[in-house]
């Protein structure tokens, strides 16, 4: 893990965006990096853990308290229920992030603009999250596209734990990695540490890892949950002279 950045590098001003994730779990799954690397744009490849594997992440969580530029509050837009599928990229200047496959929520205005905005694979779904004390469920059956595809995570939270140097590999992610327009793009963010909690995987039943065209190559990693961390978002940047065959690319 050398060079690996465990805490949040400074954000770039301005701040775009900030929001609270909270209520989430962390579900994982080891995967071959060859079987996804065709998913990475231009610039990116698949990040891979001391082991020789990347991951696949199920991500279902609540977003609370969304303001843009940090003081605009978004009181409808910006709380919702959301579940991710991602997987975890690095590009040529070393930048550790994840790669969206796909993100379920209950706000079809969300899936048109980060879509439209960036490239970033909002899906529309209807979604449930309940919690009776120290249970919680995740309902998701998405809507649009692929009409009927369904995730069902129900965790009961346990003590707090330390994480492994896979779980602070797998969690300490300062950006994201899209596509949009013909380039490759850096998303910002920073973050606090995860506070983390042991999660037993009461059940679960998930179509949206598999038709994100990825397929799993051993159990699921121990679960974890987190109650929440405050998170900004930086301005994009774009890679630029990228060499597909090479991933090589520079910033702009």
């Amino acid at each position: 893990m050398d060079g690996f950045l465990v805490d949040a590098p400074p954000l770039p001003p301005p701040v775009w965006v900030e929001q609270f994730w909270g209520d989430l779990t962390f579900v994982h799954w080891p995967v071959d990096p060859a079987s996804v690397a065709h998913w990475f744009p231009p610039g990116t490849e698949p990040d891979v853990f001391t082991d020789g594997l990347t991951y696949v992440g199920l991500v279902p969580f609540v977003m609370h308290r969304s303001a843009v530029a940090g003081k605009v509050p978004l009181p409808y837009f910006g709380a919702f229920a959301e579940t991710n599928v991602r997987l975890y990229s690095v590009d040529s200047v070393g930048r550790h992030g994840v790669l969206f496959r796909s993100l379920e929520t209950e706000r079809l205005a969300v899936v048109g603009a980060t879509r439209a905005g960036l490239g970033v694979p909002y899906t529309w779904a209807k979604m449930r999250v309940t919690r009776a004390g120290d249970r919680i469920t995740y309902v998701s059956t998405r809507r649009w596209p692929e009409c009927g595809l369904r995730s069902l995570v129900d965790v009961a939270i346990g003590e707090p734990v330390e994480p492994t140097p896979l779980e602070v590999w797998l969690t300490a992610r300062w950006g994201a990695h899209t596509r949009k327009g013909g380039r490759t793009w850096w998303v910002p963010n920073e973050h606090p540490t995860w506070p983390l909690r042991q999660a037993e995987l009461v059940e679960l039943s998930d179509d949206l890892v598999p038709a994100g065209g990825v397929v799993p190559v051993g159990p699921p990693l121990r679960a974890l949950f987190s109650p929440g961390v405050q998170a900004r978002f930086g301005r994009p940047t774009a890679l630029r002279h990228v060499d597909p065959d090479r991933r090589q690319g520079i910033l702009e």
